[in-house]
């Protein structure tokens, strides 16, 4: 028993090796194409720089709207101010400056 306990342990190893050495049962080579779901790997470069352009181009128009949008709001707060003004301006007995 402890005869054949000793000779699987010393083949367990060598059946390992053998497993990388026969790249069709490889299940880790990731530069195989046969394999499902391989990706070319000028492909795989070529899709994740468009998805950074496309986060890029999300994140300039994001600020875009943001810069926008405060514009607006001293605009509308220049017309509060003013329209105010004139109020206060057309009120009897007030002193214009």
């Amino acid at each position: 028993m402890k005869r054949w306990l000793i000779i699987l342990a010393a083949l367990l190893p060598l059946s390992g090796m053998a497993s990388m050495l026969n790249p069709s049962d490889n299940t880790n080579n990731l530069n195989n194409p046969n394999r499902p779901g391989y990706t070319n790997p000028s492909q795989q470069r070529m899709q994740n720089e468009m998805q950074v352009q496309q986060q890029q181009q999300k994140l300039r128009l994001q600020q875009q709207q943001q810069q926008e949008q405060q514009q607006l709001q001293r605009k509308m707060q220049e017309h509060r101010d003013s329209a105010r003004q004139r109020i206060i301006d057309s009120q009897p007995g007030h002193k214009q400056n």
